[in-house]
């Protein structure tokens, strides 16, 4: 047996099956390549879901983490430690907001929306105890928690795990008329991706955020935007929402805040929403610790100078126009997305979404699919136009375009 097939076979032994890995096993990586327990180097074109969104092992990232690493890493939330107002101050800042809850991942920080939105349509709204609702959108993905997939489309992450919490109400995403005939006395949020990635990078209908964010407005509902994936730059622009001009009442931050080092997520709110908490009221041990504190620090700096906004933007330009061309050449049925991000549909004759993820590791490239058909491209915004023509390339290739 290869490197690689001892290293597969013991993780498929002994850990669960929750998940479906591309055969290849990294154990190196730098800026957008990584490299398997073969030395085989690969283009990384998925960059975890956005959360390595400078790249790996990105030196500002890492010597932020090793510097406080000789410092502190853990205090828990018993005690103040020297990173985490600065780091509340910076984030709140960024967003322009006023405060902000750190959590860990974006699941917990999903989670704490939902609870803050409920608390605060019952100490602010009015809403009448235990019947808060929040609106969603269809084929979202927030999150794998029992209260996040009760509100999922998707079969294939909620069947088996009932009863469901209560409380939600699912419109078509993109539809403003459903989501107004849903919004009621008893709403107390409107809880949306502005970009949807996991349902294949869908970029809502042009007037939509704006709509939602009227319609929340005028009905005195929260606006609540998960820029968990889209977010920090991955779009051209710091948030997804910023394209058309919108500010949510709360944005839901996680993936690249934490730089591809460390978990770190966040809430982030006016003080009016998050000092509905008391002490005691909500927590984690782990949240807002120095060393995640540390390399968001660092992140936040990094986006501050609009570096990685300007690249995603060009880059994306390229990627969407070289992408374009391939639309009706009988491989390719549609590409969507924005900035350094895409959805690509492959047309059924030329193979599933998993089927062309293989073949592109075969070339070098990884990507990864969704929905059976489509593949997700979204490399680290510090990815060279050479690395990334040479990764179309290979798509060509595979697409034989």
């Amino acid at each position: 047996m290869t490197s690689t097939e001892r290293s597969i076979a013991a993780a498929e032994a002994h850990s669960a099956h929750n998940y479906h890995p591309l055969p290849v096993v990294v154990a190196y990586a730098e800026g957008a390549w990584m490299t398997d327990v073969e030395g085989r180097r690969y283009l990384d074109m998925l960059a975890g879901y956005s959360a390595l969104n400078f790249g790996h092992g990105n030196r500002r990232l890492i010597n932020a983490a090793k510097a406080q690493l000789d410092r502190v890493t853990l205090t828990s939330r018993a005690f103040h430690h020297d990173r985490f107002a600065e780091f509340c101050t910076e984030l709140a800042a960024l967003c322009g907001k006023d405060m902000v809850l750190p959590m860990n991942t974006g699941a917990e920080a999903v989670e704490t929306a939902v609870k803050t939105a409920r608390k605060w349509g019952y100490k602010v709204k009015g809403v009448p105890d235990g019947q808060a609702k929040i609106v969603v959108a269809g084929n979202n993905f927030h999150g794998r928690t029992t209260t996040i997939i009760s509100f999922s489309t998707d079969e294939e992450a909620r069947a088996d795990y009932g009863p469901y919490t209560p409380g939600f109400e699912i419109v078509p995403y993109g539809d403003l008329a459903a989501l107004e005939e849903a919004v009621d006395d008893h709403t107390v949020a409107v809880l949306l991706e502005p970009i949807q990635g996991e349902a294949g990078v869908l970029v809502p209908p042009a007037g939509y955020l704006p709509g939602v964010r009227r319609l929340t407005a005028e009905r005195g509902v929260l606006f609540i935007a998960d820029e968990i994936q889209s977010g920090l730059g991955r779009t051209g622009r710091t948030f997804a929402c910023d394209h058309e001009d919108v500010v949510p009442d709360m944005y839901v931050l996680g993936k690249a805040l934490g730089g591809g080092v460390v978990p770190v997520s966040a809430v982030v709110a006016s003080r009016e929403v998050l000092g509905v908490y008391r002490p005691g009221e909500h927590g984690s041990t782990f949240g807002g610790n120095p060393l995640a504190c540390a390399v968001a620090l660092e992140v936040i700096t990094m986006l501050k100078s609009g570096e990685f906004q300007q690249r995603a933007t060009e880059l994306g330009e390229h990627l969407h126009q070289e992408l374009g061309l391939l639309v009706g050449g009988g491989a390719v049925e549609a590409v969507r997305g924005r900035g350094l991000w895409a959805g690509i549909d492959i047309a059924p004759s030329h193979g599933t979404g998993r089927q062309i993820s293989e073949r592109l590791m075969e070339r070098r490239v990884l990507v990864k699919d969704t929905h059976g058909s489509t593949i997700r491209i979204a490399p680290p915004l510090v990815i060279s136009k050479e690395d990334l023509d040479w990764g179309l390339d290979q798509l060509r290739a595979v697409l034989g375009s």
